[in-house]
């Protein structure tokens, strides 16, 4: 396996333990490879719940701008509750696994068809 495909098993197991779900695995190789470089890189590669500057930028950049969504309160609280799920005690959180659970549950899967 290269460090990509390890890195979807990693987000995979994420998925299932953290939001109890099996995760769609073409989807999740989807995101993963959508969010390019990145995922190497620790810093990038992660989302700090508690810094809400950065969830900003993910309601931004990723929601807004990537999945096509009207700016509107219920982005913000879509973020926070997958932050809730994921666990107060994951302080850094996959980005990949965040994209992934916001997508869906914005059903906006065909975005990266």
């Amino acid at each position: 396996m290269n460090k990509r495909e390890l890195l979807i098993e990693q987000y995979a197991e994420h998925i299932r333990s953290k939001f109890g779900q099996e995760p769609d695995l073409p989807f999740l190789k989807k995101v993963t490879i959508g969010l390019g470089p990145s995922i190497y890189k620790n810093d990038a590669s992660k989302v700090s719940g508690s810094d809400q500057t950065e969830l900003e930028r993910v309601k931004q950049n990723f929601l807004i701008a990537k999945l096509g969504l009207e700016d509107s309160p219920e982005l913000m609280q879509a973020i926070n509750e997958v932050m809730e799920q994921y666990g107060a005690s994951v302080r850094n959180k996959h980005r990949a696994v965040i994209y992934y659970m916001l997508a869906r549950r914005f059903n906006k899967e065909a975005v990266y068809q």
